[in-house]
């Protein structure tokens, strides 16, 4: 089914895509086969601050940062291959890296994406109720013009 709305919430590990149109939710989970991390770290007192595993999950226990996944992130374009607008949400660095991705490799997805949000970690249900509320400005902000 082609929906015109879908909501993308990632981190590194896990993308949950939901797409809907009138009352019809589709819910698709992408999860990231990639656990590599970049060499190196952080010195001095940063060290000790973020050295080992962080509650944003992207420091190793040796404090490097986990790498960009691009594969992760083509395979999200291309569950979004039909969507008309797109919001991505997320923690972090992921939602920013998906979008330049899709500026770099999937310019008609970076097109779609009409904003990107940050946000914790909220329920499927909360996901659809924020971006069903950003949808609605957007298209009112737009339908002025």
């Amino acid at each position: 089914m082609t929906s015109y709305h879908a909501v993308v919430w990632l981190d590194r590990k896990e993308a949950h895509i939901i797409t809907f149109e009138q009352g019809i939710v589709e819910l698709q989970r992408i999860k990231s086969r990639s656990h590599h991390l970049a060499p190196g770290g952080h010195a001095g007192a940063h060290q000790n601050m973020h050295g080992r595993a962080s509650a944003h999950g992207h420091h190793s226990p040796a404090g490097g940062h986990a790498t960009v996944d691009q594969d992760y992130y083509h395979k999200i374009a291309q569950a979004l291959a039909e969507i008309k607008e797109i919001l991505v949400t997320g923690p972090a660095q992921a939602k920013d890296e998906f979008r330049a991705h899709c500026e770099r490799h999937d310019p008609i997805i970076a097109k779609a994406i009409i904003g990107v949000v940050p946000s914790d970690h909220p329920s499927d249900e909360q996901l659809v109720v924020m971006a069903r509320e950003h949808f609605i400005k957007y298209d009112h902000m737009h339908s002025q013009r």
